[in-house]
């Protein structure tokens, strides 16, 4: 869950040929949330502030069309891209909205997408090097234009922190629940899905109990090692690697990336690895083993130890729960 905030923002960018069923069934979906919040006082969950952006047809700046708590004063934490029912919306459409997703993340917020908004994402580069989903559809067709991206049409969400993608048109839904697991809490995500009548329990065997770096914190310097970890997987890292990344001094950097975060670097480096080890334990037939030595760990029983004190179990009993490849075997 976040830190105790009044308000939390989550933008929707429209543009051209975004689904509005989408943006306005996630504008709902938050509002319920936040009711159900509202049932906790005293529990210090903040406000979901719900705004719409698009481009101005006159000049093309980005713009608020649409704010469900105008009173309210917030910074960006999400941007979310919704479906495209036209399929991949053309290239040059899309330029306006590139600079401004980028600056958006640059400044701290998670970006995400729903099936073919995950183009905005692959535009504005950065995803390269790293993994996303989108609409089964689609997938081939973004692979060949972004052969950089790690496309897997199989996931129906893939969470790498700072940028989350989701897979079918009505994933939205899924998305905008897993977000509010992230911005509020695991019990509002629960109490929303259950009041709209969606089945949650895929999903937060697969999806809602990830890793979420604290990313608005306003230190630019520890947000681009933020990224730089994200991207590279914090596979064979050292502080004064980190300290470089940030042009920092060692004992400089040290103090503000736990200020920032709450964590020391190393312990940072321990949730991304394992987040990433979750996934594999999830997914493939992989022995622990060889999760280890691919989440960067030399000696797989320091990875069983780290990954027990951070998830709860040990890897293999992890595996047995929530792998999708044991789920699906008959009893």
């Amino acid at each position: 869950m976040v830190a105790q905030h009044d308000t939390v923002e989550v933008g929707l960018l429209v543009y051209p040929g975004a689904q509005l069923a989408a943006v306005y069934g996630l504008t709902d979906l938050f509002s319920v949330a936040n009711r159900m919040a509202g049932e906790h006082p005293g529990s210090g969950l903040p406000t979901l502030r719900v705004r719409h952006w698009a481009a101005d047809a006159g000049s093309g700046d980005i713009r608020c069309v649409f704010d469900s708590h105008p009173a309210l004063s917030s910074r960006m934490n999400v941007v979310i891209l919704p479906p495209c029912l036209d399929g991949l919306p053309p290239v040059e459409n899309l330029q306006p909205f590139s600079q401004w997703l980028r600056q958006q993340h640059a400044a701290g917020a998670t970006l995400s997408s729903v099936c073919a908004g995950v183009l905005l994402l692959a535009e504005t580069g950065l995803l390269s090097g790293r993994p996303a989903t989108t609409h089964w559809n689609f997938a081939r067709t973004l692979g060949e234009r972004y052969p950089d991206i790690a496309v897997d049409a199989d996931k129906l969400i893939i969470d790498d922190g700072d940028i989350i993608t989701a897979g079918g048109v009505m994933a939205w839904a899924d998305l905008g629940l897993a977000l509010v697991d992230r911005l509020l809490a695991p019990s509002i995500a629960s109490a929303t899905a259950h009041f709209l009548v969606i089945d949650l329990s895929r999903q937060t065997q697969r999806y809602f109990s990830r890793f979420a770096p604290p990313l608005t914190h306003g230190d630019a310097a520890v947000l681009k090692v933020q990224h730089w970890l994200q991207k590279q997987g914090a596979r064979d890292v050292t502080l004064g690697a980190m300290a470089e990344q940030a042009g920092l001094g060692e004992r400089t950097f040290l103090r503000r990336f736990q200020q920032a975060t709450g964590l020391k670097p190393t312990e940072y480096c321990q949730e991304l690895r394992v987040a990433k080890g979750r996934e594999l334990l999830e997914f493939t037939t992989r022995s622990v083993d060889q999760i280890a030595w691919e989440v960067g760990y030399q000696d797989p029983g320091a990875f069983r130890k780290v990954f027990q004190r951070i998830v709860g179990l040990p890897p293999k009993e992890y595996r047995l729960r929530f792998g999708v490849r044991c789920a699906s075997r008959p009893a």
